[in-house]
């Protein structure tokens, strides 16, 4: 038996581009493997591979359900995928929960307007103030003008 290729383990062929090269590779990689289990594997679900080594394929997905289905139905899976060429050597998939992806939030407004009993609290604070600075500072403040 051939040994397997190994995308994951980086070779350090190219020094001054870093890292790049490698994670280009493993990334490339990784959507490939995840088009060729997406429709074998348990669906509706987004699967990811996140991992192919030594016979042991890693997925994530969202749905705990699909995920536990495909835990308890590994085999069958297992069989269906080492069908297709890259998955030859599978023996193995792991199967992880992953977080869904949220939008970024745009951040909630706050509203920082005074209720009218402390505009006057302010008002009546802002005479007793022998600071003229001061005073007008709080007199801005209890108008509530932005």
């Amino acid at each position: 038996m051939s040994e397997p290729v190994n995308v994951f383990q980086q070779t350090r062929k190219h020094l001054k581009t870093g890292n790049f090269s490698f994670l280009s590779t493993q990334v490339t990689a990784w959507q490939k493997l995840t088009k060729l289990v997406q429709p074998i594997l348990p669906q509706p679900e987004q699967w990811q591979v996140v991992c192919y080594q030594n016979g042991v394929l890693t997925v994530t997905g969202e749905n705990q359900a699909l995920i536990s289905q495909l835990a308890y139905l590994q085999k069958q899976y297992i069989y269906q995928l080492v069908q297709i060429a890259e998955f030859k050597d599978l023996n193995k998939i792991q199967v992880r929960l992953r977080l869904p992806a949220q939008a970024p939030r745009a951040p909630e407004k706050i509203s920082r307007s005074l209720s009218p009993e402390t505009q006057d609290l302010i008002r009546d604070a802002a005479d007793f103030v022998s600071d003229p600075k001061l005073s007008q500072a709080m007199m801005r403040l209890a108008s509530n003008k932005k």
